[in-house]
């Protein structure tokens, strides 16, 4: 219910228009660095309007997490298959988030190419 919800917003409000209601990062606009999840909301409505180019550019990191969650959610929900189980087991373990998350956040404020694709765009 609550996905479908943040669906819908996100679907009718662009995040990428001055004035839209939505919050931007904090961390950002207090340090004026991205954190691992800068552009996500942006990223989110462009995957609400089949745009894959433009919701890479703003987040490539959620958008490339959307399967391993997906397999996650499946998981708490009971339904993964039992066959997905190791990969569920490799995909659960927090040491591999957190060294994910924190590599992309150092690189994505690299001000060299290639690394200033990762930045939202």
């Amino acid at each position: 219910m609550l996905g479908a919800a943040a669906f819908g917003v996100l679907r009718r409000i662009d995040p990428n228009v001055v004035g839209n209601p939505l919050p931007p990062c904090p961390l950002q606009a207090l340090t004026g660095l991205y954190c691992p999840g800068c552009g996500s909301t942006r990223c989110l409505h462009a995957l609400t309007q089949l745009d894959l180019a433009g919701a890479m550019a703003m987040n490539p990191l959620l958008v490339l997490s959307l399967l391993p969650l997906a397999v996650l959610v499946l998981h708490g929900a009971g339904l993964l298959p039992q066959r997905l189980l190791p990969l569920r087991n490799a995909l659960a373990a927090p040491k591999l988030w957190l060294v994910l998350l924190l590599g992309f956040a150092f690189l994505r404020n690299l001000p060299w190419a290639p690394f200033t694709l990762l930045a939202p765009g």
